[in-house]
Protein backbone atom coordinates (compact mmCIF):
# COMPACT_ATOMS: atom_id res chain seq x y z
CA UNK A 1 0.00 0.00 0.00
CA UNK A 2 1.72 3.17 -1.22
CA UNK A 3 2.18 5.58 1.45
CA UNK A 4 -0.79 8.55 0.96
CA UNK A 5 2.09 11.40 1.78
CA UNK A 6 4.02 10.47 -0.82
CA UNK A 7 2.51 10.68 -4.72
CA UNK A 8 4.41 9.28 -7.39
CA UNK A 9 3.90 10.98 -10.87
CA UNK A 10 5.59 9.39 -13.68
CA UNK A 11 6.79 5.29 -14.00
CA UNK A 12 4.37 4.48 -11.38
CA UNK A 13 4.81 0.83 -10.82
CA UNK A 14 8.50 1.44 -10.20
CA UNK A 15 7.94 4.11 -8.00
CA UNK A 16 5.99 1.55 -6.24
CA UNK A 17 8.29 -1.23 -6.23
CA UNK A 18 11.32 1.29 -4.95
CA UNK A 19 9.19 2.36 -2.15
CA UNK A 20 7.93 -0.94 -0.95
CA UNK A 21 11.59 -2.19 -0.85
CA UNK A 22 13.32 0.64 1.39
CA UNK A 23 9.96 1.13 3.96
CA UNK A 24 10.88 1.11 7.39
CA UNK A 25 14.43 1.25 6.42
CA UNK A 26 16.55 4.64 6.44
CA UNK A 27 18.92 6.66 4.27
CA UNK A 28 22.08 7.95 4.35
CA UNK A 29 22.28 11.63 3.08
CA UNK A 30 24.96 12.89 0.70
CA UNK A 31 24.77 16.80 0.31
CA UNK A 32 26.84 17.98 -2.65
CA UNK A 33 27.46 21.96 -2.23
CA UNK A 34 28.82 23.97 -5.18
CA UNK A 35 28.55 27.43 -7.29
CA UNK A 36 28.27 29.22 -10.30
CA UNK A 37 28.51 32.77 -11.10
CA UNK A 38 25.19 32.69 -12.77
CA UNK A 39 23.78 32.73 -9.62
CA UNK A 40 24.95 36.33 -9.15
CA UNK A 41 23.19 38.03 -11.98
CA UNK A 42 20.77 40.12 -10.93
CA UNK A 43 16.84 38.48 -10.45
CA UNK A 44 18.31 35.12 -11.62
CA UNK A 45 17.60 33.36 -8.20
CA UNK A 46 15.63 34.21 -4.89
CA UNK A 47 17.84 31.90 -2.55
CA UNK A 48 19.18 34.60 -1.06
CA UNK A 49 18.02 38.29 -1.47
CA UNK A 50 21.11 39.94 -3.43
CA UNK A 51 23.68 38.42 -5.34
CA UNK A 52 26.51 39.32 -2.21
CA UNK A 53 23.88 37.27 -0.16
CA UNK A 54 24.02 34.61 -2.77
CA UNK A 55 27.43 34.01 -2.04
CA UNK A 56 27.15 32.75 1.28
CA UNK A 57 23.56 30.17 0.40
CA UNK A 58 25.09 27.18 0.20
CA UNK A 59 27.76 28.04 3.47
CA UNK A 60 24.89 28.98 5.44
CA UNK A 61 22.54 25.83 4.38
CA UNK A 62 25.39 23.57 5.33
CA UNK A 63 26.17 24.91 8.60
CA UNK A 64 22.47 25.25 9.64
CA UNK A 65 21.85 21.28 8.86
CA UNK A 66 25.33 20.26 10.40
CA UNK A 67 24.88 22.04 13.42
CA UNK A 68 21.73 23.01 14.03
CA UNK A 69 19.58 26.71 14.95
CA UNK A 70 21.63 27.36 17.95
CA UNK A 71 24.80 27.14 17.14
CA UNK A 72 25.95 30.74 16.28
CA UNK A 73 26.40 30.87 12.40
CA UNK A 74 29.64 32.02 10.78
CA UNK A 75 27.49 31.97 7.92
CA UNK A 76 23.77 32.73 9.41
CA UNK A 77 21.40 31.73 6.68
CA UNK A 78 20.26 34.46 4.17
CA UNK A 79 17.36 36.96 4.14
CA UNK A 80 15.45 35.67 1.69
CA UNK A 81 12.58 38.16 -0.18
CA UNK A 82 9.98 35.64 1.28
CA UNK A 83 9.67 32.06 2.71
CA UNK A 84 12.55 30.50 5.04
CA UNK A 85 15.31 27.89 4.01
CA UNK A 86 14.47 24.48 2.90
CA UNK A 87 17.35 23.43 4.81
CA UNK A 88 14.63 24.12 8.26
CA UNK A 89 12.72 21.19 6.55
CA UNK A 90 15.69 18.51 5.95
CA UNK A 91 17.32 19.60 9.80
CA UNK A 92 14.14 18.92 11.57
CA UNK A 93 13.84 15.91 9.89
CA UNK A 94 17.61 14.46 9.35
CA UNK A 95 17.70 15.12 13.18
CA UNK A 96 14.66 13.73 14.60
CA UNK A 97 15.40 10.70 12.72
CA UNK A 98 19.49 10.80 13.26
CA UNK A 99 19.81 10.27 9.57
CA UNK A 100 23.42 10.08 8.83
CA UNK A 101 25.01 13.61 6.31
CA UNK A 102 28.02 13.75 4.69
CA UNK A 103 28.65 16.76 3.02
CA UNK A 104 30.89 18.17 -0.17
CA UNK A 105 32.46 20.99 -1.58
CA UNK A 106 32.33 20.51 -5.30
CA UNK A 107 33.37 24.25 -5.47
CA UNK A 108 32.71 27.05 -3.61
CA UNK A 109 34.45 30.47 -3.88
CA UNK A 110 35.05 29.95 -0.06
CA UNK A 111 35.51 26.89 2.86
CA UNK A 112 32.40 26.06 4.91
CA UNK A 113 32.52 26.62 8.46
CA UNK A 114 31.56 23.01 8.91
CA UNK A 115 33.69 19.62 8.69
CA UNK A 116 33.35 18.85 4.39
CA UNK A 117 34.33 16.82 2.10
CA UNK A 118 36.60 18.39 -0.23
CA UNK A 119 36.23 17.40 -3.71
CA UNK A 120 39.15 19.96 -5.41
CA UNK A 121 36.54 21.40 -7.80
CA UNK A 122 36.27 24.72 -8.62
CA UNK A 123 33.00 27.18 -9.03
CA UNK A 124 31.71 27.27 -12.25
CA UNK A 125 31.82 30.91 -14.10
CA UNK A 126 28.83 32.30 -15.70
CA UNK A 127 27.14 29.62 -18.34
CA UNK A 128 26.57 32.23 -20.98
CA UNK A 129 30.16 32.93 -21.94
CA UNK A 130 29.92 29.13 -22.72
CA UNK A 131 33.34 28.36 -20.81
CA UNK A 132 31.90 27.30 -17.25
CA UNK A 133 34.84 25.06 -15.99
CA UNK A 134 37.96 23.76 -17.01
CA UNK A 135 37.69 19.75 -18.25
CA UNK A 136 40.12 18.54 -16.31
CA UNK A 137 38.33 19.59 -13.30
CA UNK A 138 34.74 18.13 -14.92
CA UNK A 139 36.79 14.65 -15.25
CA UNK A 140 38.66 15.28 -12.22
CA UNK A 141 34.74 15.61 -9.98
CA UNK A 142 33.26 13.09 -12.03
CA UNK A 143 36.01 10.49 -10.54
CA UNK A 144 35.15 11.90 -7.01
CA UNK A 145 31.75 11.19 -7.40
CA UNK A 146 32.17 7.54 -8.43
CA UNK A 147 34.66 7.17 -5.45
CA UNK A 148 32.12 8.56 -3.18
CA UNK A 149 29.02 6.64 -4.67
CA UNK A 150 30.92 3.49 -4.13
CA UNK A 151 32.06 4.42 -0.10
CA UNK A 152 28.99 4.98 0.49
CA UNK A 153 27.00 2.68 -0.58
CA UNK A 154 29.18 0.83 1.09
CA UNK A 155 28.61 1.71 4.01
CA UNK A 156 25.10 1.12 3.71
CA UNK A 157 23.08 -2.54 5.15
CA UNK A 158 19.83 -2.63 3.56
CA UNK A 159 19.15 0.99 3.08
CA UNK A 160 19.10 4.36 0.74
CA UNK A 161 21.39 6.99 -0.41
CA UNK A 162 19.98 10.17 -0.70
CA UNK A 163 21.97 12.81 -2.44
CA UNK A 164 21.24 16.05 -2.84
CA UNK A 165 22.59 19.57 -3.64
CA UNK A 166 22.76 23.61 -3.03
CA UNK A 167 23.33 25.69 -5.87
CA UNK A 168 22.16 28.94 -6.24
CA UNK A 169 21.05 29.30 -9.86
CA UNK A 170 21.21 25.28 -10.65
CA UNK A 171 18.01 25.80 -12.22
CA UNK A 172 19.50 27.66 -15.07
CA UNK A 173 22.43 25.54 -15.41
CA UNK A 174 19.79 22.47 -15.23
CA UNK A 175 17.98 24.30 -18.57
CA UNK A 176 21.37 24.71 -20.01
CA UNK A 177 22.44 21.09 -19.63
CA UNK A 178 19.09 19.28 -20.50
CA UNK A 179 18.79 21.50 -23.03
CA UNK A 180 21.88 20.75 -24.60
CA UNK A 181 21.18 16.80 -24.22
CA UNK A 182 18.54 17.56 -26.92
CA UNK A 183 15.96 17.68 -24.17
CA UNK A 184 13.08 20.14 -24.55
CA UNK A 185 12.87 21.97 -21.50
CA UNK A 186 12.35 25.74 -22.36
CA UNK A 187 9.69 26.97 -20.22
CA UNK A 188 9.64 23.67 -17.92
CA UNK A 189 12.06 23.99 -15.13
CA UNK A 190 11.62 25.65 -11.86
CA UNK A 191 12.86 27.74 -10.18
CA UNK A 192 12.72 29.22 -6.41
CA UNK A 193 11.01 32.30 -7.71
CA UNK A 194 6.97 31.99 -7.28
CA UNK A 195 7.12 32.84 -11.08
CA UNK A 196 9.65 31.04 -13.02
CA UNK A 197 11.83 33.86 -15.20
CA UNK A 198 12.08 31.42 -18.04
CA UNK A 199 12.92 33.73 -20.41
CA UNK A 200 15.90 35.33 -18.00
CA UNK A 201 16.91 31.53 -17.86
CA UNK A 202 16.34 31.09 -21.47
CA UNK A 203 18.34 34.00 -22.75
CA UNK A 204 21.60 33.21 -20.69
CA UNK A 205 21.60 29.43 -21.59
CA UNK A 206 20.94 30.42 -25.67
CA UNK A 207 23.90 32.50 -24.95
CA UNK A 208 26.47 29.79 -23.62
CA UNK A 209 25.15 27.41 -26.44
CA UNK A 210 25.97 29.34 -29.37
CA UNK A 211 29.68 30.00 -28.02
CA UNK A 212 30.36 26.31 -28.17
CA UNK A 213 28.11 26.03 -31.10
CA UNK A 214 26.48 22.64 -30.60
CA UNK A 215 24.06 23.04 -33.30
CA UNK A 216 27.05 22.02 -35.58
CA UNK A 217 27.54 18.94 -33.99
CA UNK A 218 25.48 16.08 -34.43
CA UNK A 219 23.67 15.14 -31.69
CA UNK A 220 25.10 12.14 -30.89
CA UNK A 221 28.40 13.32 -30.89
CA UNK A 222 28.29 15.52 -27.85
CA UNK A 223 30.17 14.54 -24.81
CA UNK A 224 28.09 14.93 -21.75
CA UNK A 225 31.25 15.99 -19.91
CA UNK A 226 32.32 18.68 -22.62
CA UNK A 227 28.82 19.87 -22.13
CA UNK A 228 29.15 19.98 -18.46
CA UNK A 229 32.36 22.05 -18.48
CA UNK A 230 30.70 24.63 -21.17
CA UNK A 231 27.64 25.14 -19.29
CA UNK A 232 27.25 23.49 -16.21
CA UNK A 233 28.10 23.77 -12.73
CA UNK A 234 30.57 21.72 -10.14
CA UNK A 235 27.65 19.93 -8.20
CA UNK A 236 25.71 18.21 -11.65
CA UNK A 237 28.26 15.72 -12.27
CA UNK A 238 29.24 14.36 -8.77
CA UNK A 239 26.08 13.31 -8.13
CA UNK A 240 26.28 12.14 -11.55
CA UNK A 241 29.32 10.25 -10.54
CA UNK A 242 27.44 8.91 -7.46
CA UNK A 243 24.53 7.62 -7.99
CA UNK A 244 26.59 6.06 -11.08
CA UNK A 245 28.57 4.05 -8.56
CA UNK A 246 26.05 3.85 -5.33
CA UNK A 247 23.23 2.13 -7.82
CA UNK A 248 24.91 -1.15 -8.32
CA UNK A 249 24.77 -1.98 -4.82
CA UNK A 250 21.91 -0.18 -2.91
CA UNK A 251 18.87 2.09 -3.65
CA UNK A 252 19.35 6.37 -4.88
CA UNK A 253 17.05 8.73 -4.49
CA UNK A 254 18.12 12.08 -6.18
CA UNK A 255 17.23 15.13 -4.15
CA UNK A 256 15.45 17.77 -5.89
CA UNK A 257 13.19 18.37 -8.84
CA UNK A 258 14.11 20.09 -12.27
CA UNK A 259 18.55 19.93 -11.33
CA UNK A 260 17.72 16.54 -10.28
CA UNK A 261 16.40 15.64 -13.43
CA UNK A 262 18.94 17.21 -15.49
CA UNK A 263 21.47 14.89 -13.52
CA UNK A 264 19.80 11.45 -14.50
CA UNK A 265 19.88 13.18 -18.31
CA UNK A 266 23.23 13.26 -17.71
CA UNK A 267 23.86 10.22 -15.99
CA UNK A 268 22.19 8.35 -19.30
CA UNK A 269 24.30 10.38 -21.66
CA UNK A 270 27.35 9.58 -19.49
CA UNK A 271 26.84 5.86 -19.21
CA UNK A 272 26.03 5.56 -23.14
CA UNK A 273 28.80 7.47 -23.78
CA UNK A 274 31.20 6.09 -21.66
CA UNK A 275 30.07 2.63 -21.68
CA UNK A 276 29.73 2.73 -17.66
CA UNK A 277 27.10 0.03 -15.61
CA UNK A 278 24.54 1.19 -13.46
CA UNK A 279 21.57 0.20 -11.91
CA UNK A 280 18.31 2.63 -13.58
CA UNK A 281 16.15 0.76 -11.68
CA UNK A 282 17.54 1.81 -8.18
CA UNK A 283 17.40 5.62 -9.01
CA UNK A 284 14.30 7.84 -7.94
CA UNK A 285 13.48 11.38 -8.03
CA UNK A 286 12.53 12.79 -5.20
CA UNK A 287 11.30 16.34 -4.42
CA UNK A 288 8.55 18.29 -2.92
CA UNK A 289 4.74 18.70 -4.01
CA UNK A 290 5.72 22.78 -4.90
CA UNK A 291 8.15 21.76 -7.31
CA UNK A 292 6.14 18.70 -8.99
CA UNK A 293 3.11 20.75 -9.13
CA UNK A 294 4.24 24.25 -9.28
CA UNK A 295 2.10 26.28 -12.31
CA UNK A 296 4.59 27.88 -13.72
CA UNK A 297 6.98 25.19 -14.79
CA UNK A 298 6.32 21.37 -16.30
CA UNK A 299 7.76 19.33 -13.95
CA UNK A 300 6.61 16.16 -14.74
CA UNK A 301 6.72 17.09 -18.51
CA UNK A 302 10.01 17.21 -18.25
CA UNK A 303 10.70 14.20 -16.49
CA UNK A 304 8.61 12.48 -19.09
CA UNK A 305 10.81 14.17 -22.04
CA UNK A 306 13.96 12.35 -20.54
CA UNK A 307 12.99 9.50 -22.85
CA UNK A 308 12.96 11.45 -25.86
CA UNK A 309 16.16 12.08 -26.58
CA UNK A 310 18.70 9.39 -28.39
CA UNK A 311 21.39 10.71 -25.97
CA UNK A 312 19.30 9.62 -22.97
CA UNK A 313 16.77 7.25 -23.78
CA UNK A 314 18.77 4.65 -22.89
CA UNK A 315 17.86 5.09 -19.33
CA UNK A 316 14.69 6.58 -20.13
CA UNK A 317 12.22 8.21 -17.46
CA UNK A 318 12.77 8.15 -13.79
CA UNK A 319 10.14 7.51 -11.27
CA UNK A 320 9.01 11.53 -9.82
CA UNK A 321 8.25 11.28 -6.47
CA UNK A 322 7.23 13.95 -4.25
CA UNK A 323 5.80 14.65 -0.30
CA UNK A 324 2.56 16.01 0.01
CA UNK A 325 3.87 18.15 2.50
CA UNK A 326 1.44 21.42 2.86
CA UNK A 327 2.65 24.49 5.00
CA UNK A 328 -1.05 26.14 4.37
CA UNK A 329 -1.66 25.50 8.27
CA UNK A 330 1.42 26.89 9.53
CA UNK A 331 1.12 29.50 12.48
CA UNK A 332 4.65 30.75 10.18
CA UNK A 333 4.04 33.24 7.50
CA UNK A 334 7.91 32.35 6.40
CA UNK A 335 6.78 28.71 5.57
CA UNK A 336 3.15 29.54 4.69
CA UNK A 337 4.85 31.70 1.57
CA UNK A 338 5.82 28.04 -0.16
CA UNK A 339 2.36 28.10 -0.61
CA UNK A 340 2.47 30.86 -2.84
CA UNK A 341 5.45 29.12 -4.51
CA UNK A 342 8.00 30.73 -2.80
CA UNK A 343 11.71 28.80 -2.51
CA UNK A 344 9.99 25.10 -3.26
CA UNK A 345 13.04 22.42 -2.46
CA UNK A 346 16.54 23.16 -1.99
CA UNK A 347 18.94 21.05 0.90
CA UNK A 348 17.57 17.55 0.11
CA UNK A 349 14.40 18.59 1.63
CA UNK A 350 11.51 16.91 -0.29
CA UNK A 351 13.71 13.74 -0.09
CA UNK A 352 13.90 13.85 3.51
CA UNK A 353 10.37 14.50 3.81
CA UNK A 354 10.16 10.83 2.22
CA UNK A 355 12.19 9.41 4.45
CA UNK A 356 10.61 10.42 6.98
CA UNK A 357 7.35 8.60 5.67
CA UNK A 358 8.90 5.60 4.40
CA UNK A 359 11.17 4.89 7.41
CA UNK A 360 8.53 6.09 10.52
CA UNK A 361 5.46 6.45 8.62
CA UNK A 362 5.25 10.50 9.64
CA UNK A 363 1.71 12.14 8.40
CA UNK A 364 1.63 15.91 7.85
CA UNK A 365 1.24 16.42 11.68
CA UNK A 366 4.52 15.01 12.53
CA UNK A 367 6.30 16.72 9.59
CA UNK A 368 5.24 20.40 10.29
CA UNK A 369 5.53 20.23 13.91
CA UNK A 370 9.45 19.40 13.93
CA UNK A 371 9.65 21.68 10.73
CA UNK A 372 8.09 24.85 12.80
CA UNK A 373 10.03 23.58 16.60
CA UNK A 374 12.93 24.12 14.43
CA UNK A 375 12.10 27.76 13.09
CA UNK A 376 11.08 28.53 16.62
CA UNK A 377 14.41 27.47 18.61
CA UNK A 378 15.96 30.09 15.34
CA UNK A 379 13.74 32.74 16.19
CA UNK A 380 14.66 32.01 19.99
CA UNK A 381 18.40 31.86 18.85
CA UNK A 382 18.43 34.85 16.78
CA UNK A 383 16.80 37.04 19.68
Amino acid sequence: MPNSQIRIYTQKEQGEEWLRRYRGYLPVFACVLGFTETGLIPGISAAGRTPEDRKYTACADAEFLYYGPEHKAQYPLPPLAAGASPVLISRAVFESLKIPVHLFNAGLPQSPAVPVIDLGGASAKCLSAGAAMEITIVHHLFKQGLLWGERLAASIQQGYLIVGECVVGGTTTALAILTGLGIEATGKVNSSHPVCNHAQKWALVQAGLEKINLQSQSQNSIDPLQLVAAVGDPMQVVVAGMAIAASRSCGVMLAGGTQMLAVYALISAIVQAYALSWQPEAVVVGTTRWVAEDPTGATVDLALNLGKSSLTQSAGIPPLLATHLSFADSRYPQLRAYEQGFVKEGMGAGAACIAAHLSQDWQQHELLAAIEAQLERLSTALN
